[in-house]
């Protein structure tokens, strides 16, 4: 907590795989989104809304790998202490201002056995899927006769014109 002025925290599950980028001085940008729930249930749907808030972090050029953010995926339950910051810059003329949420800290809510279940799942279900298309590729192509090339008709003038030189229009 290095500003108590602008200093705040969410708790909330990402949606996303965290997004780095390494930026030209070494160190790294990465991008997340975190579903918050609200404080309420609705009463319509009885169930709690949640929000998608944009957050992102960096992390040191000396840091080895991706720091903190190469252990969570998504899924994850986490808990990230943030700072607003208000950017601003040109763009094709016009001043820009654009606010962002800037992870300070990171806090893990669950056992590493339980998010390491879930990216296992996930990494289970995605080969499964890949094999199950690769499946279907390759059935239609094995199964599927040759169609006979219809034949050319003649032009106007008595020469044959191909199908790729028949035009729908005059």
């Amino acid at each position: 907590m290095s500003n108590i002025r602008n200093f705040g925290s969410i708790t909330g599950r990402l949606a996303n795989d965290p997004k780095v980028f390494v930026n030209t001085d070494g160190s790294k940008k990465v991008l997340m989104t975190v579903m918050i729930d609200r404080g309420y249930v609705d009463r319509n749907t009885n169930q709690r809304p949640s929000d998608a808030i944009d957050v992102e972090a960096f992390v040191n050029k000396t840091t080895n790998g991706n720091g903190p953010f190469g252990s969570i995926h998504r899924g994850d339950m986490v808990q990230f202490a943030v700072e607003l910051r208000k950017d601003v810059y040109q763009k094709n003329g016009q001043t820009v201002y654009e606010q962002k949420v800037v992870v300070t800290d990171v806090n893990f809510l669950e056992p590493k056995s339980v998010t390491e279940t879930r990216l296992a799942n996930r990494v289970a279900e995605a080969e499964a899927q890949n094999q199950q298309l690769a499946a279907q590729a390759q059935a239609p192509a094995a199964a599927a006769p040759v169609a006979a090339a219809p034949a050319a008709a003649p032009a106007a003038t008595g020469t044959a014109v191909g199908n790729d030189e028949q035009l729908p229009f005059g």
